[in-house]
């Protein structure tokens, strides 16, 4: 997992030109953008989405296999908790449809909170639960570059 500021992208321009192109995308995107699916290049898709952040995520953590997911948000903010999966355990096995398999965690996650320039990037070993709130619930406009494992 990665979490940092849009300001440094270019700090990770040697950990992949895909991502990279992710990060570029995002820090020039306009906050607004339609939602909608947006191909940036034959291995790297944006997707635009807006909802309202809750208390709790009813699916709990999610992981995917082929595909790392950069995750930020162009209006308000949200909390993302994060551990690696080996120390979930699995409540929805991987489903290739969605790309994804479920967990619960026993443990104190970490937590960050994306928004206001701050990204994150996840890994297939980086389970992580999306759409909380902060403080209290807000309607968020997010991105999630989705980069394709080759």
């Amino acid at each position: 997992m990665i979490y940092d500021n849009l300001s440094n992208i270019d700090l990770y321009k040697g950990l992949s030109s895909d991502i990279y192109e992710g990060l570029v995308f995002l820090k020039n995107a306009d906050h607004a953008i339609a939602k909608g699916v947006y191909q940036i290049n034959p291995r790297v898709k944006a997707i635009v989405s807006e909802y309202e952040t809750k208390k709790a995520n009813e699916y709990g953590y999610e992981a995917h296999k082929k595909f790392i997911d950069i995750q930020c948000n162009l209006e308000g903010t949200e909390k993302v908790c994060c551990l690696p999966i080996e120390r979930l355990r699995e409540t929805k096995p991987y489903d290739s449809e969605i790309e994804a398999a479920f967990y619960a965690a026993e443990e104190k996650p970490q937590e960050m909170v994306i928004g206001n320039g701050y990204f994150a990037i996840y890994h297939p070993q980086d389970g992580h639960m999306p759409q909380l709130c902060v403080d209290e619930p807000q309607l968020v406009k997010k991105v999630v570059v989705k980069v394709e494992i080759v």
